[in-house]
């Protein structure tokens, strides 16, 4: 049999070609023009500048808010998309409906509607930090409070289809079995999600790692304290730092591709042993 007659997709060159050119006019060139204009500076200045106190402490907020507000995510994500799957409750399709609010909403809208919401005059915020004490605005908090927000659909909109689709005899054979019902979660329904919830899990983290607007007005940007790297970026770039700028960018890109990178090592380590790459 020829060769070519064995292709699904028709003009499989030329759709390769097409892919490669779109993929490196969109994603390799823009990447690579950040790799090479940090060759402008000097190894030590390079150092320097990735390494200055108040960038690091940029870095430890952001991945630090952002692995945290995934991890928030993949838990009450995986909680809502069980609840909107698995029961019928009035208001289920507006719950349903609001998930995907933060995909449609301007995240400068977000950012100013959160920040009104938990500042300490705002509807929340006076209740929590009277009664309790606890600063959410213009702080650490308020940066983990905007990146849960703009998780959240990643993760319901990743597990839901699996949901979905998951057979419930699998769950009723194991509670005929004598299974518990965490039991039954724990070592059938668990599995079969938990490649899907990494998924969802990696999405949430890449998007706030990232994330700018809605988080700069709730922030506060007081540096060393709840100052964000996209920001210092910014800052450089409004003072025609351009090197410095992408010097830090850089070092987040490297850092997101190697949790991303591990996350996905994950990802396919646990669909080896639950078998579903077979």
């Amino acid at each position: 049999m020829n060769r070519s007659t064995r292709r699904v997709l028709p003009g499989f060159n030329l759709t390769l070609g097409y892919t490669l050119f779109y993929l490196s006019v969109i994603v390799l060139i823009p990447l690579s023009a950040v790799f090479i204009k940090t060759t402008e500076l000097g190894l030590a200045e390079f150092w320097a500048v990735v390494t200055a106190p108040r960038v690091v402490a940029t870095y430890k907020l952001t991945f630090g808010a952002s692995l945290l507000a995934a991890a928030i995510n993949a838990l009450f994500g995986l909680m809502l998309a069980w609840s909107l799957v698995r029961y019928s409750f009035p208001g289920k399709k507006l719950v349903d409906a609001l998930i995907d609010l933060p995909f449609a909403l301007p995240t400068a809208v977000a950012g100013i509607a959160l920040t009104a919401l938990y500042a300490k005059n705002g509807w929340l915020g006076q209740w929590i930090e009277g009664e309790f004490g606890i600063k959410v605005a213009f702080g650490p908090l308020g940066v983990l409070v905007a990146l849960i927000f703009i998780g959240l659909p990643f993760v319901v909109r990743t597990v839901q289809p699996i949901l979905e689709d998951l057979d419930t005899e699998l769950e009723e054979a194991a509670a005929s079995l004598g299974a518990r019902r965490w039991q039954t979660f724990r070592y059938v329904t668990l599995p079969i999600l938990l490649p899907a919830l990494l998924t969802g899990f990696a999405l949430a983290f890449a998007r706030a790692v990232g994330e700018y607007g809605s988080v700069i007005f709730i922030a506060g940007n007081i540096p060393m304290v709840s100052e964000i790297t996209p920001l210092i970026i910014i800052t450089k770039l409004e003072q025609y730092d351009y090197a410095g700028a992408t010097a830090i960018a850089v070092v987040m890109l490297v850092l997101s591709f190697i949790l991303l990178l591990t996350i996905n090592g994950l990802q396919a380590w646990t669909n080896k042993v639950t078998g579903r790459d077979r």
